[in-house]
């Protein structure tokens, strides 16, 4: 499978106003698609991170901003924002690096590559997640409002708390993503098959 630059500006199009439309509202009815954009671009945009990974992050953190701005908020004074914030940079590249790999990986349609997405978005996820977690539940300040002190046992708790709805988020979306590349890559062999059946009629005739 290799694609066009054309194709990789239009997919890297689409995928960022996914994040567009999902971001806005980390907590609304449709659940933020950031994480899965990350892992989908490292399969489809492989070897374009040096542009393609950067402008995606880059957009992520203007998506924040006028997010937090618009609300009367100061961007760097938001409790989301701390020291911690910046740990997003590896917790995407981890996605990115799993989308990457899978890409590396894939031979075409079948059980195989089934498999490896699913073991390999666990994976991915998982890493995403432990750094993402970590970094905000030991360097942000949030965590000690209130009295509250840091423990191991209550980061695990933290962890088990918010990992299986975030796995299961990005399943979703990747799964959704999955479809849609079956979908295409099915349609475009039986487009390619009609095409290349009509040639021969064509010679033969």
């Amino acid at each position: 499978m290799t694609l066009s630059n054309p194709q990789r500006a239009g997919i890297f199009a689409i995928l960022a106003m996914v994040m567009l439309a999902t971001r806005v509202n980390h907590f609304a009815a449709l659940p933020d698609a950031s994480w899965a954009v990350f892992f989908v671009a490292g399969f489809y945009l492989r070897g374009s991170a040096r542009w393609a990974f950067v402008l995606l992050m880059a957009f992520a953190v203007l998506i924040d901003f006028f997010v937090i701005t618009g609300q009367g908020i100061d961007f760097w004074s938001h409790y989301c924002v701390s020291i911690a914030y910046w740990f997003l940079v590896p917790a995407y590249l981890a996605l990115w690096l799993g989308g990457s790999l899978l890409r590396r990986m894939y031979r075409g349609l079948g059980v195989r590559e089934l498999g490896l997405l699913a073991g390999l978005l666990v994976v991915a996820v998982s890493v995403s997640y432990l750094i993402s977690n970590g970094s905000y539940y030991w360097l942000s300040d949030t965590w000690m409002a209130g009295g509250k002190l840091r423990s191991f046992g209550g980061w695990v708790e933290n962890l088990g708390d918010w990992y299986l709805p975030y796995l299961r988020t990005n399943a979703m979306y990747v799964g959704i993503a999955a479809a849609l590349h079956v979908g295409v890559t099915l349609a475009v062999r039986s487009i390619h098959g009609i095409a290349t059946s009509a040639d021969t009629r064509s010679v033969r005739g």
